[in-house]
């Protein structure tokens, strides 16, 4: 589709410099993108090479946290100024069967849960490793994997879609490259390698890649991101289990004032940390490191290794890494056995952090040795737990504060303990909005609602319920719930018995596995009542589950699948394809972790 451009608009951006130019369209891309209404659209003007029609890219990001979705957005733009034809698509917008028609594939993909794909790439995951699987010989396809070492399956989605692509007959342009939390450098690499492999193809100039990426990052820092956090406030920390309970949730409301920030409910809070000061305190003393010691970041700054642990470093996540190359360090014959065993290393970092590997194996190193040791310190995401429209200029949280004993000793999580426990009220956290497409209540207001969390999973929920009740949506809501006690977890109980009282909330099923001698789970209450479910599915029931993805989330889908097959009276192949269809039509829709 050809778009009418006005002389006098073409007039001025002739006058504008190369500079001028790439700035101007990320600018306009990046907008395009917030507003989700039109594709990026490149004007054949000076400084900026025109595409070739001879190759085309389709960038396909995959993303769970919103990182794989900045790389890949990165990628289409350097593409772009590379003269190359490129397309960006996230995986949860496109049409899977037209796969094998494509020219080149670049997948940009996450990894969550132990090894699976993120939420959105779920269909494309299963058309290729199904029995309907494309022939996709004339594919070509490279594949860039973010993860986490910390995890034992470390890419393994990455690992996935790139052996079963080029199973299917489609050949690599370039080898896999698998990043870690610390992508940043790594993804670039790869970027600029496989852009010069299609300019190679195409015979076009790359040269103005880093002028353009430069100035998309400069449009791009004016409003608040993850690379420019708000210092916001934390205003109010209230436990909502009680005394009695085995975990302490807090409900967490920050102040955005003067910020204009604007999120939906699905959307997530990115909320930068800083380690306790007795955790710093106590490595420094087992590595006998002077905490004013300098050291030198990543990104070239000379701060004290004192202020690089508890600002900078995530110091409470054990990786391969770090074990292995501690252990080259000071060469202790027992830690060398559990390094030169897999499975013992893998049990080893499962059960020991960081601060625990330090205390049984104490040993004199130098202060950058020590912070190398790490990885830089990255946010974390927590569900939002409001709507704008009923707290204004505040974000709420649900926070589980994660505490455990090690040696004697009681630890607490690294971001979990920052919000729950450590920062006072009325002091500055950094935060930013992650928007989540793919947990989006449904357009129709009348469309009704199925709600399934458990413990913490509850957040987005009360965040859906609060925008329901403020659109005055006519559409029925049905909750399911489950945590360990009615007397000790039923979070914002007071809240949910209001809108059920109010007629909000239609229905809803609570399943309580500490309360009695036999353990329920949602999953339970779900098959009991698998006819209504089904009933609702028929008249256009949107699904939402939020909680674990390891074995609440699992668990959940498969209770979900036996009722299509048994109310539906579907093969297991047909209820699997019918709950992909839900997925593609954004009536089933995962919030998990």
């Amino acid at each position: 589709m050809s778009i009418p451009i006005s002389p006098e608009l073409l007039q001025s951006l002739a006058s504008l410099s190369p500079t001028q130019l790439a700035w101007l369209s990320g600018y306009a891309w990046s907008n395009s993108q917030q507003q989700n209404t039109v594709s990026p659209v490149v004007l054949p003007v000076s400084g900026v090479a025109e595409p070739v029609a001879a190759r085309k890219v389709l960038v396909l990001s995959a993303s769970q946290t919103g990182n794989a979705r900045r790389v890949a957005e990165s990628l289409q733009l350097k593409l772009e100024a590379a003269g190359i034809n490129a397309v960006l698509i996230a995986s949860g917008d496109y049409k899977i069967k037209q796969l094998s028609s494509e020219d080149i594939l670049l997948l940009v993909t996450s990894t969550q849960g132990e090894g699976e794909p993120p939420e959105e790439a779920l269909p494309l995951y299963k058309y290729l490793f199904g029995k309907k699987a494309p022939d996709l010989n004339q594919l070509h396809f490279a594949v860039l994997g973010l993860g986490d070492s910390s995890y034992p399956q470390f890419c393994q989605c990455a690992k996935d879609f790139d052996a079963q692509l080029a199973h299917l007959g489609a050949q690599r342009l370039a080898e896999r490259t698998d990043c870690d939390v610390d992508y940043q450098s790594s993804a670039a690499a790869w970027q600029d390698k496989i852009i010069a492999l299609i300019s190679e193809l195409n015979n076009t100039n790359s040269a103005n890649i880093n002028e353009v990426q430069q100035s998309v990052v400069a449009a791009q820092t004016a409003v608040f991101t993850k690379a420019a956090p708000f210092s916001a406030t934390l205003s109010l920390r209230q436990r909502i289990t009680t005394p009695e309970a085995n975990k302490d949730v807090e409900h967490i409301e920050i102040d955005l004032t003067g910020s204009g920030i604007r999120y939906q409910p699905g959307d997530a809070l990115g909320v930068f940390y800083q380690n306790a000061a007795t955790l710093v305190e106590e490595i420094l003393q087992h590595t006998q490191v002077d905490r004013d010691a300098l050291v030198r970041l990543a990104d070239g700054r000379e701060i004290s290794i004192g202020e690089a642990l508890q600002n900078e470093l995530d110091i409470t996540q054990n990786t391969p890494a770090l074990v292995q190359n501690y252990a080259r360090q000071i060469q202790n014959a027992e830690l060398d056995e559990i390094v030169a065993d897999s499975t013992a290393l893998k049990q080893f970092i499962a059960t020991t952090p960081p601060v625990s590997v330090l205390a049984a194996y104490p040993h004199l190193i130098d202060a950058q040795a020590l912070h190398d040791l790490f990885r830089p310190l990255t946010p974390r995401l927590y569900s939002i737990a409001s709507s704008q429209d009923e707290v204004g200029e505040e974000v709420h949280l649900t926070v589980g504060v994660v505490r455990f004993i090690q040696r004697q000793q009681q630890y607490t999580g690294g971001a979990s303990g920052f919000l729950g426990e450590r920062l006072p009220e009325g002091e500055a956290v950094r935060v930013f909005i992650e928007e989540n497409h793919r947990f989006r209540l449904p357009e129709d207001g009348n469309t009704p609602i199925i709600m399934i969390g458990a413990g913490t999973g509850i957040a987005p929920f009360r965040a859906f319920m609060q925008q329901r009740d403020a659109n005055g949506d006519a559409g029925e809501n049905w909750l399911f719930f489950g945590n360990q006690k009615f007397t000790d977890d039923f979070l914002y109980q007071a809240e949910w018995l209001q809108y059920r009282k109010s007629g909000l909330l239609t229905r809803y099923d609570f399943a309580w596995s500490r309360q009695e001698n036999e353990k329920v789970y949602v999953q339970h209450k779900l098959r009991e009542r698998a006819q209504d479910i089904w009933e609702w599915l028929q008249r256009g029931a949107h699904i939402y589950v939020c909680g674990d993805a390891g074995k609440m989330a699992r668990d959940v889908e498969q209770a979900l699948l036996d009722i299509v097959i048994e109310q539906g009276k579907l093969s297991s192949e047909d209820a699997d394809e019918y709950l992909s269809e839900l997925r593609q039509q954004q009536r089933y829709q995962r919030d998990v972790y």
